[in-house]
């Protein structure tokens, strides 16, 4: 199934009611799972509030950065799943802070069910902050970058 199939499917559940999507293509099969905020971890094998949890008293990089827009473009996750700065373990990453890009550029990859999905960027200009961890599990929407 190509990513453009992933990312429609993903939309259409956000936007709907319905709570849960299961899709088999063939041998691949999809599932998608819409879990509220307040929930404490989605039904999945692999739990994302663990990690993306902040200590009590601080702000959380997402919560930081939605009520004083930082200047620039805030790049998002389209998706659900693992980022990875490098297209493999041991390689150099994509992209540094400070590095200029231009559309279309990689800036990351987010891994969601066994697919690697290679992250471009919409804008050109000056990576001036990196927001996720290598290795992090990231949510849909969660900014990844800010490009100056």
């Amino acid at each position: 199934m190509d990513l453009r199939k992933l990312k429609t499917l993903i939309d259409l559940v956000a936007e709907s009611g319905i709570a849960e999507l299961e899709v088999t293509e063939g041998e691949d099969k999809v599932r998608i799972v819409k879990t509220h905020a307040a929930a404490a971890a989605p039904p999945a094998a692999v739990t994302y509030a663990a990690p993306a949890a902040a200590p009590a008293g601080t702000a959380s990089p997402a919560a930081s950065t939605e009520p004083d827009e930082p200047p620039g473009h805030v790049v998002k996750s389209p998706m659900v799943g693992t980022f990875y700065r490098s297209p493999s373990p041991g390689a150099p990453p994509f992209i540094e802070q400070g590095a200029m890009v231009k559309p279309g550029d990689t800036l990351c990859i987010i891994e969601a069910m066994k697919l690697l999905n290679e992250i471009e960027a919409e804008v050109g200009g000056t990576v001036t902050k990196i927001l996720v961890d290598n290795g992090q599990p990231v949510e849909y929407g969660q900014p990844l970058f800010l490009i100056e």
